[in-house]
């Protein structure tokens, strides 16, 4: 697999995502279900932001190594929440450290949505290829 990033302005290199990533000779591409804070019987979390995020987090890891994916392969996030002010101002030191530490270059989109399913806050949507 080939991937190579796109990021033509100097304000994207702060943004912990890029503007475009092109994918070549891929063995394989994975579309993950948006992951949310659910525990291992399927109950929704009502806890906190950051403790929702952080469960998603592990979902999200779990789902792509069981199917065999890397996280570092990760070429599209989309993040879904119910207060994008509260998702920067509570959850940045959880969400960016995620990315450095699977060096993950993916192209993203943040969203603000009225609802989530249940008592949740933040969803992660994922493309992963290999």
């Amino acid at each position: 697999m080939e991937k190579q990033v796109f990021d033509p302005w100097a304000w994207g290199k702060n943004t912990n995502s890029v503007q475009a990533v092109e994918v070549k000779n891929v063995m394989g591409t994975l579309y993950c279900s948006g992951q949310v804070a659910l525990d291992a019987n399927g109950i929704p979390s009502d806890a906190d932001m950051r403790s929702q995020l952080t469960q998603t987090i592990k979902n999200l890891e779990q789902l792509i190594s069981e199917s065999g994916y890397e996280c570092k392969n990760i070429v599209r996030l989309n993040v879904y929440t119910t207060s994008t002010t509260d998702f920067f101002t509570t959850c940045m030191d959880i969400y960016v450290p995620f990315i450095q530490k699977h060096g993950i270059q993916q192209a993203t989109t943040l969203l603000e949505v009225k609802a989530l399913f249940a008592t949740l806050t933040v969803e992660l949507e994922a493309t992963v290829v290999k």
